[in-house]
Protein backbone atom coordinates (compact mmCIF):
# COMPACT_ATOMS: atom_id res chain seq x y z
CA UNK A 1 0.00 0.00 0.00
CA UNK A 2 3.27 2.32 0.64
CA UNK A 3 4.84 1.73 -2.11
CA UNK A 4 1.44 2.33 -4.79
CA UNK A 5 -0.44 5.39 -2.58
CA UNK A 6 -0.46 8.50 -4.56
CA UNK A 7 -0.23 10.38 -1.64
CA UNK A 8 2.74 12.41 -1.33
CA UNK A 9 3.19 11.78 2.08
CA UNK A 10 6.58 10.89 3.58
CA UNK A 11 4.63 9.21 6.93
CA UNK A 12 2.96 6.41 4.61
CA UNK A 13 6.66 5.48 4.28
CA UNK A 14 7.99 5.91 7.14
CA UNK A 15 5.17 3.67 8.87
CA UNK A 16 5.92 0.23 7.93
CA UNK A 17 10.04 0.92 8.16
CA UNK A 18 9.02 1.40 11.80
CA UNK A 19 6.17 -1.22 11.79
CA UNK A 20 9.14 -3.73 10.99
CA UNK A 21 11.99 -1.78 13.10
CA UNK A 22 9.43 -2.64 16.21
CA UNK A 23 9.08 -6.60 15.14
CA UNK A 24 12.48 -6.66 15.11
CA UNK A 25 13.64 -5.38 18.18
CA UNK A 26 10.90 -7.82 19.68
CA UNK A 27 12.61 -10.63 17.77
CA UNK A 28 16.22 -11.57 18.84
CA UNK A 29 16.18 -15.18 17.56
CA UNK A 30 16.32 -14.74 13.73
CA UNK A 31 18.76 -16.20 11.69
CA UNK A 32 21.06 -14.55 9.17
CA UNK A 33 19.23 -15.17 6.25
CA UNK A 34 16.31 -13.90 8.07
CA UNK A 35 18.10 -10.67 8.61
CA UNK A 36 18.52 -10.67 4.67
CA UNK A 37 15.41 -11.76 3.57
CA UNK A 38 14.05 -8.39 5.81
CA UNK A 39 16.10 -6.18 4.37
CA UNK A 40 15.73 -7.26 0.88
CA UNK A 41 11.86 -7.01 1.34
CA UNK A 42 12.06 -3.51 2.87
CA UNK A 43 14.42 -2.50 0.00
CA UNK A 44 11.88 -0.32 -2.18
CA UNK A 45 10.89 1.50 0.87
CA UNK A 46 14.19 2.82 1.11
CA UNK A 47 14.89 4.33 -2.17
CA UNK A 48 13.18 7.53 -1.20
CA UNK A 49 13.59 7.21 2.75
CA UNK A 50 16.32 7.48 5.62
CA UNK A 51 15.94 4.16 7.58
CA UNK A 52 14.43 5.16 11.40
CA UNK A 53 17.08 4.76 14.12
CA UNK A 54 16.16 1.07 15.59
CA UNK A 55 16.37 -0.03 11.90
CA UNK A 56 20.01 1.48 11.21
CA UNK A 57 21.11 -0.10 14.47
CA UNK A 58 19.97 -3.27 12.77
CA UNK A 59 21.86 -2.61 9.52
CA UNK A 60 25.03 -1.95 11.36
CA UNK A 61 25.14 -5.02 13.07
CA UNK A 62 24.53 -6.69 9.51
CA UNK A 63 27.45 -4.63 8.08
CA UNK A 64 29.68 -5.99 11.32
CA UNK A 65 28.34 -9.78 11.16
CA UNK A 66 28.48 -10.02 8.03
CA UNK A 67 30.43 -7.52 5.66
CA UNK A 68 30.94 -9.71 2.53
CA UNK A 69 27.11 -10.03 1.95
CA UNK A 70 25.90 -8.86 -1.25
CA UNK A 71 23.01 -7.21 0.57
CA UNK A 72 25.65 -4.22 1.35
CA UNK A 73 26.53 -4.02 -2.30
CA UNK A 74 22.50 -4.33 -3.29
CA UNK A 75 20.78 -2.62 -1.10
CA UNK A 76 22.76 -0.64 1.33
CA UNK A 77 24.64 1.42 -1.26
CA UNK A 78 21.57 3.23 -2.75
CA UNK A 79 20.58 3.88 0.86
CA UNK A 80 24.19 5.09 2.36
CA UNK A 81 24.25 7.62 -1.15
CA UNK A 82 20.91 8.67 -0.47
CA UNK A 83 21.95 9.70 3.56
CA UNK A 84 25.44 11.32 2.06
CA UNK A 85 23.67 13.46 -0.71
CA UNK A 86 20.52 14.54 1.68
CA UNK A 87 21.31 14.24 5.17
CA UNK A 88 21.49 18.02 6.61
CA UNK A 89 22.54 17.62 10.10
CA UNK A 90 24.43 13.78 11.55
CA UNK A 91 23.62 15.77 15.05
CA UNK A 92 19.95 15.23 14.62
CA UNK A 93 20.60 11.43 13.34
CA UNK A 94 23.39 9.87 14.79
CA UNK A 95 22.67 6.77 13.85
CA UNK A 96 22.52 7.35 9.96
CA UNK A 97 26.08 8.27 10.71
CA UNK A 98 27.29 5.27 12.46
CA UNK A 99 25.35 3.20 9.73
CA UNK A 100 27.21 5.07 7.33
CA UNK A 101 30.61 4.43 9.29
CA UNK A 102 29.72 0.98 9.29
CA UNK A 103 28.66 0.63 5.79
CA UNK A 104 32.45 2.36 4.54
CA UNK A 105 34.12 -0.27 6.81
CA UNK A 106 32.06 -3.21 5.55
CA UNK A 107 33.53 -1.95 1.97
CA UNK A 108 36.70 -2.14 3.45
CA UNK A 109 36.42 -5.84 4.52
CA UNK A 110 36.36 -6.83 0.57
CA UNK A 111 38.46 -8.38 -1.38
CA UNK A 112 39.82 -5.20 -3.10
CA UNK A 113 39.45 -3.19 0.09
CA UNK A 114 40.13 0.33 -0.44
CA UNK A 115 39.86 0.39 -3.80
CA UNK A 116 35.95 -0.64 -3.82
CA UNK A 117 35.73 2.23 -0.95
CA UNK A 118 38.04 4.16 -3.36
CA UNK A 119 34.87 3.64 -6.26
CA UNK A 120 32.45 4.64 -3.93
CA UNK A 121 33.88 7.71 -2.90
CA UNK A 122 34.33 8.59 -6.53
CA UNK A 123 30.35 7.77 -7.43
CA UNK A 124 29.50 9.87 -4.62
CA UNK A 125 31.67 12.84 -6.24
CA UNK A 126 30.68 11.79 -10.11
CA UNK A 127 32.39 12.19 -13.09
CA UNK A 128 32.90 15.25 -13.54
CA UNK A 129 35.19 18.11 -12.46
CA UNK A 130 32.65 19.21 -9.77
CA UNK A 131 30.57 17.44 -7.50
CA UNK A 132 26.80 18.19 -7.70
CA UNK A 133 25.68 17.29 -4.27
CA UNK A 134 27.40 20.17 -2.03
CA UNK A 135 26.24 17.82 0.95
CA UNK A 136 28.38 14.96 0.31
CA UNK A 137 31.63 16.37 1.18
CA UNK A 138 31.13 17.69 4.82
CA UNK A 139 28.66 14.46 5.44
CA UNK A 140 32.08 11.89 4.44
CA UNK A 141 34.12 14.44 6.60
CA UNK A 142 31.83 14.55 9.99
CA UNK A 143 32.10 10.17 9.10
CA UNK A 144 35.56 10.53 8.66
CA UNK A 145 36.17 12.55 11.87
CA UNK A 146 33.64 10.67 14.33
CA UNK A 147 35.58 6.86 13.35
CA UNK A 148 38.72 8.52 13.99
CA UNK A 149 37.75 10.01 17.41
CA UNK A 150 36.17 6.17 18.14
CA UNK A 151 39.64 5.00 17.82
CA UNK A 152 41.22 7.08 20.45
CA UNK A 153 37.78 6.98 22.81
CA UNK A 154 39.42 4.34 24.73
CA UNK A 155 42.36 6.13 25.63
CA UNK A 156 40.84 9.66 25.92
CA UNK A 157 37.76 8.10 28.50
CA UNK A 158 40.45 6.43 30.64
CA UNK A 159 42.54 10.11 30.57
CA UNK A 160 40.77 12.35 33.12
CA UNK A 161 44.31 14.15 33.84
CA UNK A 162 45.92 13.67 30.36
CA UNK A 163 48.67 16.11 29.07
CA UNK A 164 46.70 18.47 26.70
CA UNK A 165 48.00 19.60 23.44
CA UNK A 166 50.10 22.65 24.18
CA UNK A 167 51.77 20.43 27.22
CA UNK A 168 52.68 17.69 24.36
CA UNK A 169 53.43 20.50 22.05
CA UNK A 170 55.89 22.21 24.39
CA UNK A 171 57.90 18.92 24.53
CA UNK A 172 58.69 18.74 21.03
CA UNK A 173 59.02 22.55 20.09
CA UNK A 174 60.67 25.81 21.53
CA UNK A 175 58.64 27.95 22.31
CA UNK A 176 58.32 31.91 22.00
CA UNK A 177 58.50 32.94 25.41
CA UNK A 178 62.00 30.51 25.90
CA UNK A 179 60.31 28.40 29.01
CA UNK A 180 62.09 25.34 29.98
CA UNK A 181 60.90 22.69 27.70
CA UNK A 182 59.09 19.70 29.22
CA UNK A 183 60.09 16.14 27.40
CA UNK A 184 57.13 13.94 27.74
CA UNK A 185 57.55 9.85 27.62
CA UNK A 186 54.87 7.69 27.31
CA UNK A 187 55.66 4.27 28.54
CA UNK A 188 53.17 1.40 28.74
CA UNK A 189 51.24 0.62 31.68
CA UNK A 190 52.46 -2.12 34.17
CA UNK A 191 50.43 -3.36 37.09
CA UNK A 192 52.74 -1.73 39.76
CA UNK A 193 52.11 2.09 37.86
CA UNK A 194 48.28 1.33 38.12
CA UNK A 195 47.58 2.33 41.60
CA UNK A 196 49.81 5.31 41.65
CA UNK A 197 47.91 8.60 41.81
CA UNK A 198 49.02 11.99 40.18
CA UNK A 199 51.48 13.84 41.95
CA UNK A 200 51.34 17.27 40.92
CA UNK A 201 52.14 19.15 43.99
CA UNK A 202 55.65 17.50 44.26
CA UNK A 203 59.09 19.27 43.76
CA UNK A 204 59.21 20.98 39.82
CA UNK A 205 62.70 19.21 40.45
CA UNK A 206 61.04 16.07 40.85
CA UNK A 207 59.27 13.98 37.43
CA UNK A 208 55.20 14.90 37.50
CA UNK A 209 53.47 11.47 36.77
CA UNK A 210 50.38 11.04 35.56
CA UNK A 211 48.60 7.57 35.84
CA UNK A 212 45.52 5.89 34.25
CA UNK A 213 44.60 2.55 33.72
CA UNK A 214 45.81 2.64 30.17
CA UNK A 215 48.40 4.29 29.55
CA UNK A 216 51.50 6.30 31.84
CA UNK A 217 53.07 9.59 30.90
CA UNK A 218 56.46 10.98 32.49
CA UNK A 219 57.07 14.44 32.42
CA UNK A 220 60.45 15.43 33.17
CA UNK A 221 61.54 18.60 33.54
CA UNK A 222 64.94 19.75 31.79
CA UNK A 223 66.90 21.39 34.88
CA UNK A 224 69.81 22.44 32.19
CA UNK A 225 67.52 23.93 30.01
CA UNK A 226 65.74 25.62 33.03
CA UNK A 227 69.43 26.83 34.05
CA UNK A 228 70.16 28.24 31.01
CA UNK A 229 66.41 30.08 30.32
CA UNK A 230 66.72 31.49 34.13
CA UNK A 231 69.84 32.99 33.19
CA UNK A 232 68.44 34.52 30.37
CA UNK A 233 65.61 36.38 31.81
CA UNK A 234 65.22 39.91 31.80
CA UNK A 235 68.01 40.04 28.88
CA UNK A 236 65.84 41.01 25.57
CA UNK A 237 68.69 39.85 22.92
CA UNK A 238 68.24 37.08 20.72
CA UNK A 239 69.21 34.04 21.64
CA UNK A 240 72.42 32.93 19.52
CA UNK A 241 72.56 30.21 16.71
CA UNK A 242 73.39 27.82 18.78
CA UNK A 243 70.36 27.87 20.77
CA UNK A 244 68.57 28.75 18.02
CA UNK A 245 69.56 25.11 16.39
CA UNK A 246 69.79 23.22 19.88
CA UNK A 247 67.15 24.52 22.12
CA UNK A 248 64.54 22.20 20.46
CA UNK A 249 65.53 18.56 21.43
CA UNK A 250 64.14 15.65 19.68
CA UNK A 251 61.65 14.44 22.35
CA UNK A 252 60.22 11.19 22.28
CA UNK A 253 56.96 10.82 20.63
CA UNK A 254 53.93 9.37 22.49
CA UNK A 255 53.43 5.32 21.92
CA UNK A 256 50.14 5.18 21.26
CA UNK A 257 48.93 1.19 20.80
CA UNK A 258 45.64 0.99 19.34
CA UNK A 259 43.59 -2.52 18.98
CA UNK A 260 43.99 -4.11 15.69
CA UNK A 261 40.21 -3.21 14.65
CA UNK A 262 40.62 0.13 15.91
CA UNK A 263 43.87 0.39 13.83
CA UNK A 264 41.99 -0.98 10.43
CA UNK A 265 39.37 1.77 11.18
CA UNK A 266 41.91 4.50 12.01
CA UNK A 267 43.89 3.49 8.29
CA UNK A 268 40.63 3.07 6.38
CA UNK A 269 39.16 6.86 7.41
CA UNK A 270 42.40 8.38 6.95
CA UNK A 271 42.70 7.34 3.61
CA UNK A 272 39.19 8.91 2.41
CA UNK A 273 40.21 11.99 4.19
CA UNK A 274 43.58 11.48 1.53
CA UNK A 275 41.05 10.74 -1.58
CA UNK A 276 38.99 13.56 -0.74
CA UNK A 277 42.39 16.17 -0.70
CA UNK A 278 42.60 14.36 -4.28
CA UNK A 279 39.45 16.62 -5.73
CA UNK A 280 40.42 19.38 -6.65
CA UNK A 281 36.91 21.07 -5.97
CA UNK A 282 36.58 19.79 -2.82
CA UNK A 283 39.88 20.53 -1.08
CA UNK A 284 38.91 24.78 -0.72
CA UNK A 285 36.13 23.42 1.79
CA UNK A 286 38.18 19.54 3.09
CA UNK A 287 40.83 22.48 4.40
CA UNK A 288 37.98 25.37 5.93
CA UNK A 289 36.88 21.94 7.48
CA UNK A 290 40.12 20.84 8.60
CA UNK A 291 41.58 23.98 9.83
CA UNK A 292 40.27 24.18 13.27
CA UNK A 293 41.92 20.63 13.79
CA UNK A 294 38.74 18.70 14.49
CA UNK A 295 41.07 15.67 15.97
CA UNK A 296 41.50 14.38 19.53
CA UNK A 297 44.75 15.71 21.05
CA UNK A 298 45.78 11.87 21.14
CA UNK A 299 45.51 11.57 18.29
CA UNK A 300 48.42 14.35 17.00
CA UNK A 301 50.11 12.33 19.50
CA UNK A 302 50.13 9.55 17.53
CA UNK A 303 52.24 9.02 15.05
CA UNK A 304 50.87 6.29 13.05
CA UNK A 305 48.48 9.10 12.41
CA UNK A 306 50.19 12.46 11.60
CA UNK A 307 52.24 10.31 9.31
CA UNK A 308 49.45 9.31 7.53
CA UNK A 309 47.36 12.86 7.66
CA UNK A 310 50.86 15.01 6.08
CA UNK A 311 49.86 13.46 2.55
CA UNK A 312 46.42 15.65 3.29
CA UNK A 313 48.35 18.84 4.69
CA UNK A 314 51.05 18.46 1.88
CA UNK A 315 47.89 18.53 -0.94
CA UNK A 316 46.93 21.83 0.79
CA UNK A 317 50.56 23.26 0.91
CA UNK A 318 50.81 22.67 -2.95
CA UNK A 319 47.24 24.07 -3.69
CA UNK A 320 47.89 28.12 -5.28
CA UNK A 321 44.24 29.03 -4.29
CA UNK A 322 44.75 31.12 -1.15
CA UNK A 323 41.30 29.67 0.24
CA UNK A 324 43.04 26.80 0.77
CA UNK A 325 46.86 27.27 1.78
CA UNK A 326 45.44 29.30 4.24
CA UNK A 327 43.79 27.12 5.92
CA UNK A 328 47.29 25.80 7.13
CA UNK A 329 47.86 28.83 9.48
CA UNK A 330 45.76 28.65 12.72
CA UNK A 331 42.22 29.79 13.29
CA UNK A 332 42.43 32.29 15.52
CA UNK A 333 45.23 33.61 17.33
CA UNK A 334 46.30 31.67 19.96
CA UNK A 335 45.77 28.67 18.79
CA UNK A 336 47.88 25.88 16.75
CA UNK A 337 47.16 25.13 12.86
CA UNK A 338 48.62 22.87 11.12
CA UNK A 339 51.10 25.15 10.05
CA UNK A 340 52.75 24.95 13.59
CA UNK A 341 52.15 21.13 13.65
CA UNK A 342 53.86 20.10 10.77
CA UNK A 343 57.02 22.78 11.53
CA UNK A 344 60.24 21.43 12.79
CA UNK A 345 59.84 20.91 16.34
CA UNK A 346 56.19 20.32 15.85
CA UNK A 347 54.68 17.48 17.04
CA UNK A 348 53.52 16.25 13.88
CA UNK A 349 57.08 16.80 12.21
CA UNK A 350 58.60 13.30 10.64
CA UNK A 351 61.51 15.27 8.27
CA UNK A 352 63.87 17.76 8.27
CA UNK A 353 61.75 20.67 7.22
CA UNK A 354 60.68 19.86 3.83
CA UNK A 355 56.85 20.07 4.36
CA UNK A 356 57.67 23.37 6.51
CA UNK A 357 59.50 24.81 3.69
CA UNK A 358 57.29 24.57 1.14
CA UNK A 359 54.27 25.64 3.30
CA UNK A 360 56.43 28.58 4.26
CA UNK A 361 56.75 29.03 0.31
CA UNK A 362 52.97 29.03 -0.36
CA UNK A 363 51.96 31.26 2.32
CA UNK A 364 54.36 33.72 1.74
CA UNK A 365 53.29 34.10 -1.94
CA UNK A 366 49.93 34.68 -1.27
CA UNK A 367 49.96 36.46 2.62
CA UNK A 368 49.21 39.92 2.64
CA UNK A 369 50.62 40.51 6.18
CA UNK A 370 54.11 39.92 4.84
CA UNK A 371 55.83 41.37 7.92
CA UNK A 372 53.38 39.83 10.14
CA UNK A 373 53.85 36.58 8.84
CA UNK A 374 58.06 37.38 8.88
CA UNK A 375 57.81 38.68 12.48
CA UNK A 376 55.96 35.11 13.49
CA UNK A 377 58.99 33.38 12.04
CA UNK A 378 61.21 35.20 13.65
CA UNK A 379 60.34 35.50 17.00
CA UNK A 380 58.83 31.29 16.78
CA UNK A 381 60.94 29.32 13.87
CA UNK A 382 64.02 31.48 13.48
CA UNK A 383 66.09 28.22 14.27
CA UNK A 384 64.63 25.86 12.40
CA UNK A 385 64.86 28.93 9.06
CA UNK A 386 68.62 29.62 9.89
CA UNK A 387 69.23 25.86 9.82
CA UNK A 388 66.94 24.75 6.19
CA UNK A 389 68.90 27.59 5.12
CA UNK A 390 72.13 26.43 5.81
CA UNK A 391 71.09 23.04 3.91
CA UNK A 392 70.87 25.20 0.77
CA UNK A 393 67.51 25.44 0.96
CA UNK A 394 66.41 28.63 -1.07
CA UNK A 395 63.18 29.28 0.34
CA UNK A 396 64.75 29.70 3.90
CA UNK A 397 67.48 31.77 2.36
CA UNK A 398 64.95 33.98 1.19
CA UNK A 399 63.24 34.80 4.32
CA UNK A 400 66.41 35.03 5.84
CA UNK A 401 67.03 37.93 2.69
CA UNK A 402 63.75 39.33 3.93
CA UNK A 403 63.85 39.45 7.61
CA UNK A 404 66.75 41.75 7.03
CA UNK A 405 65.68 43.61 4.21
CA UNK A 406 62.29 44.71 6.31
CA UNK A 407 64.54 45.07 9.43
CA UNK A 408 62.50 42.16 11.37
CA UNK A 409 65.40 41.52 13.26
CA UNK A 410 66.79 44.21 15.78
CA UNK A 411 69.47 42.64 17.79
CA UNK A 412 72.91 43.30 16.04
CA UNK A 413 74.06 39.89 16.73
CA UNK A 414 71.20 37.70 15.10
CA UNK A 415 71.66 40.08 12.26
CA UNK A 416 75.45 38.62 11.86
CA UNK A 417 74.63 35.30 12.59
CA UNK A 418 71.46 35.27 9.92
CA UNK A 419 74.24 36.88 7.79
CA UNK A 420 77.14 34.06 8.14
CA UNK A 421 74.23 31.83 7.68
CA UNK A 422 73.72 32.79 4.02
CA UNK A 423 77.02 33.62 3.12
CA UNK A 424 77.97 29.31 4.51
CA UNK A 425 75.92 28.49 0.62
CA UNK A 426 76.20 29.12 -2.78
CA UNK A 427 72.40 30.41 -3.14
CA UNK A 428 73.03 32.57 0.38
CA UNK A 429 75.78 34.11 -0.86
CA UNK A 430 74.19 35.35 -4.10
CA UNK A 431 71.01 36.24 -2.72
CA UNK A 432 72.65 38.24 0.14
CA UNK A 433 74.94 40.06 -2.47
CA UNK A 434 71.93 40.86 -4.19
CA UNK A 435 70.15 42.38 -1.17
CA UNK A 436 72.89 44.43 -0.66
CA UNK A 437 72.71 46.16 -4.08
CA UNK A 438 69.59 46.50 -3.47
CA UNK A 439 70.12 48.55 -0.39
CA UNK A 440 72.88 50.81 -1.91
CA UNK A 441 70.27 51.70 -4.60
CA UNK A 442 67.48 52.12 -2.00
CA UNK A 443 69.60 54.65 0.47
CA UNK A 444 70.34 56.74 -2.76
CA UNK A 445 66.98 56.62 -4.21
CA UNK A 446 65.67 57.79 -0.92
CA UNK A 447 68.18 60.45 0.08
CA UNK A 448 66.37 63.53 0.05
CA UNK A 449 66.47 65.59 -3.34
CA UNK A 450 64.88 64.82 -6.90
CA UNK A 451 61.27 66.49 -7.55
CA UNK A 452 58.12 66.16 -5.73
CA UNK A 453 55.55 65.49 -8.23
CA UNK A 454 56.25 63.03 -11.33
CA UNK A 455 54.03 62.17 -14.00
CA UNK A 456 55.35 58.64 -16.20
CA UNK A 457 53.90 58.76 -19.73
CA UNK A 458 50.94 56.42 -20.94
CA UNK A 459 52.01 52.94 -22.01
CA UNK A 460 55.35 53.38 -19.38
CA UNK A 461 56.09 49.43 -17.90
CA UNK A 462 57.18 48.21 -14.82
CA UNK A 463 60.83 48.29 -16.43
CA UNK A 464 60.19 51.50 -17.45
CA UNK A 465 59.56 52.36 -13.59
CA UNK A 466 62.23 50.88 -11.78
CA UNK A 467 64.85 52.07 -14.53
CA UNK A 468 63.72 55.94 -13.57
CA UNK A 469 63.61 54.93 -10.14
CA UNK A 470 67.27 53.41 -10.12
CA UNK A 471 68.43 56.94 -11.97
CA UNK A 472 68.86 59.05 -9.05
CA UNK A 473 67.11 60.43 -5.69
CA UNK A 474 63.24 60.56 -4.87
CA UNK A 475 63.46 61.10 -1.68
CA UNK A 476 61.09 64.26 -1.98
CA UNK A 477 58.61 62.48 -4.26
CA UNK A 478 55.14 63.27 -2.79
CA UNK A 479 52.97 62.59 -6.17
CA UNK A 480 53.37 59.93 -8.43
CA UNK A 481 50.90 59.61 -11.39
CA UNK A 482 51.15 56.11 -13.29
CA UNK A 483 47.41 56.63 -14.89
CA UNK A 484 46.94 55.11 -17.70
CA UNK A 485 50.47 53.36 -17.64
CA UNK A 486 50.96 49.45 -18.34
CA UNK A 487 52.39 49.06 -14.60
CA UNK A 488 51.14 45.86 -13.00
CA UNK A 489 51.01 45.09 -9.24
CA UNK A 490 54.88 43.93 -9.79
CA UNK A 491 55.80 47.77 -9.47
CA UNK A 492 54.11 48.10 -5.92
CA UNK A 493 57.96 46.29 -4.72
CA UNK A 494 59.06 49.52 -5.94
CA UNK A 495 56.72 52.36 -4.97
CA UNK A 496 57.44 50.57 -1.47
CA UNK A 497 60.85 52.60 -1.53
CA UNK A 498 59.44 56.24 -1.33
CA UNK A 499 59.67 57.79 1.96
CA UNK A 500 57.81 60.54 1.37
CA UNK A 501 55.21 59.30 -0.93
CA UNK A 502 51.12 60.84 -0.47
CA UNK A 503 49.48 61.23 -3.57
CA UNK A 504 49.52 57.93 -5.74
CA UNK A 505 47.36 57.86 -8.93
CA UNK A 506 46.93 54.54 -10.28
CA UNK A 507 43.86 55.00 -12.66
CA UNK A 508 43.21 52.48 -15.72
CA UNK A 509 46.29 50.24 -14.93
CA UNK A 510 46.65 46.42 -14.53
CA UNK A 511 47.77 47.10 -11.07
CA UNK A 512 45.84 44.50 -8.33
CA UNK A 513 45.17 42.90 -5.44
CA UNK A 514 48.62 41.72 -4.66
CA UNK A 515 50.42 45.55 -5.04
CA UNK A 516 47.52 46.34 -3.12
CA UNK A 517 48.35 44.12 -0.46
CA UNK A 518 52.04 45.18 -0.37
CA UNK A 519 51.43 48.92 -0.33
CA UNK A 520 49.33 48.94 2.96
CA UNK A 521 51.75 47.64 4.64
CA UNK A 522 54.54 49.89 3.93
CA UNK A 523 52.81 53.07 2.60
CA UNK A 524 50.88 53.92 5.80
CA UNK A 525 51.47 57.73 5.73
CA UNK A 526 49.81 58.00 1.77
CA UNK A 527 46.69 60.81 2.08
CA UNK A 528 45.46 60.34 -1.87
CA UNK A 529 44.98 57.08 -3.55
CA UNK A 530 43.08 56.78 -6.95
CA UNK A 531 42.25 52.97 -8.08
CA UNK A 532 39.56 53.59 -10.87
CA UNK A 533 39.28 50.99 -13.71
CA UNK A 534 41.92 48.94 -12.20
CA UNK A 535 41.46 45.14 -11.62
CA UNK A 536 41.53 45.41 -7.73
CA UNK A 537 38.61 43.21 -5.55
CA UNK A 538 37.55 42.98 -2.11
CA UNK A 539 40.57 40.62 -1.31
CA UNK A 540 43.08 43.91 -2.09
CA UNK A 541 40.48 46.59 -1.21
CA UNK A 542 40.41 44.85 2.75
CA UNK A 543 43.90 45.64 3.49
CA UNK A 544 43.62 49.53 3.10
CA UNK A 545 41.83 49.32 6.04
CA UNK A 546 45.38 49.82 7.63
CA UNK A 547 46.05 52.81 5.71
CA UNK A 548 45.22 55.57 8.67
CA UNK A 549 46.36 58.91 6.81
CA UNK A 550 44.07 58.29 3.44
CA UNK A 551 41.54 61.02 2.99
CA UNK A 552 40.95 60.35 -0.33
CA UNK A 553 40.01 57.10 -2.10
CA UNK A 554 39.02 56.30 -5.45
CA UNK A 555 37.53 52.65 -6.00
CA UNK A 556 35.16 53.92 -8.89
CA UNK A 557 34.55 50.81 -11.45
CA UNK A 558 36.27 48.70 -9.46
CA UNK A 559 34.80 45.01 -8.25
CA UNK A 560 34.43 46.23 -4.49
CA UNK A 561 31.34 45.44 -2.95
CA UNK A 562 28.88 47.13 -0.64
CA UNK A 563 29.78 45.26 2.55
CA UNK A 564 33.78 46.10 1.79
CA UNK A 565 32.64 49.89 1.87
CA UNK A 566 31.00 49.73 4.84
CA UNK A 567 33.79 48.03 6.21
CA UNK A 568 36.58 50.87 4.84
CA UNK A 569 34.55 53.85 6.05
CA UNK A 570 34.73 52.24 9.78
CA UNK A 571 38.60 51.64 9.78
CA UNK A 572 39.27 54.72 7.84
CA UNK A 573 38.67 58.01 10.45
CA UNK A 574 40.37 60.69 8.01
CA UNK A 575 38.32 59.54 4.95
CA UNK A 576 36.71 62.51 3.58
CA UNK A 577 36.50 61.80 -0.21
CA UNK A 578 35.34 58.49 -1.80
CA UNK A 579 34.24 57.69 -4.83
CA UNK A 580 32.50 54.16 -4.90
CA UNK A 581 30.17 55.17 -8.44
CA UNK A 582 29.71 51.75 -11.28
CA UNK A 583 30.14 49.52 -7.94
CA UNK A 584 28.15 47.49 -6.00
CA UNK A 585 28.38 50.00 -3.37
CA UNK A 586 27.12 52.63 -5.28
Amino acid sequence: MALTSPLQDDSIHQAPLEIVSKLLSENNNLTTQDHESIIVAIAPLLENNHPPPDLCEFFCKHCRERPRSMVVIEVFTPVVQRILKHNMDFGKCPRLRLFTQEYILALNELNAGMEVVKKFIHSMHGPTGQCPHPRVLPNLVAVCLAAIYSCYEEFINSRDNSPSLKEIRNGCQQQCDRKPNLPLRLLHTSPDLVSQEATLTESRLKPVIVTSNEIHVEVEHNNKANQKMTANVGNDSEPNLIDCLMVSPTCSTMSIELSAQADRILGCYVEILKMLSDYDDWRPALASLLQPIPFPKEALAHEKFTKELKYVIQRFAEDPRQEVHSCLLSVRAGKDGWFQLYSPGGVACDDDGELFASMVHILMGSCYKTKKFLLSLAENKLGPCMLLALRGNQTMVEILCLMLEYNIIDNNDTQLQIISTLESTDVGKRMYEQLCDRQRELKELQRKGGPTRLTLPSKSTDADLARLLSSGSFGNLENLSLAFTNVTSACAEHLIKLPSLKQLNLWSTQFGDAGLRLLSEHLTMLQVLNLCETPVTDAGLLALSSMKSLCSLNMNSTKLSADTYEDLKAKLPNLKEVDVRYTEAW
